[in-house]
């Protein structure tokens, strides 16, 4: 049986997300983000919390508005989808198949940067995967 889902709550944050007048902050590849990734319908992986976020990696910059976002979870998880890598000591996982793209206004706060070596590892996963 599945949980319940609160999807009115997050159709209350994603109207104030969407209305947010902002400046688009600066934001790169490789860096890791709490975003407002929601709650999502099936397999979809939600945000958790009462804002609904979680951790993604800033994957690809598509301009000044939107980014490729990858979500990352630190529950082991095995398969060509999912790359582990370490950030401030703990051990996450890239979830390759959930890769997607978002606007800047998803992005609450940046909380790091992953090294040059765990990059090029989730490149290499998301070729293979993609390719």
């Amino acid at each position: 049986m599945f949980g319940v889902k609160h999807f009115l709550e997050w159709i209350g944050i994603k109207q104030s997300l969407h209305e947010r007048d902002v400046r688009s902050p600066y934001f790169k590849e490789g860096e890791m983000w709490w975003a407002h990734v929601g709650e999502n319908i099936g397999s979809e992986v939600d945000g958790k919390g009462n804002a609904f976020t979680r951790p993604v990696v800033v994957f690809r910059k598509l301009g000044a508005f939107t980014l490729l976002a990858i979500p990352t979870s630190t529950k082991e998880k095995e398969g060509t989808w999912y790359i582990t890598f370490r950030h401030k000591g703990i051990n996450e996982i890239a979830l390759l198949s959930q890769i997607r793209v978002i606007s800047f206004k998803r992005l609450k706060e940046k909380i790091g940067q992953l090294d040059e070596q765990d990059m090029m590892r989730i490149r290499d996963g998301f070729r293979k995967l993609y390719h």
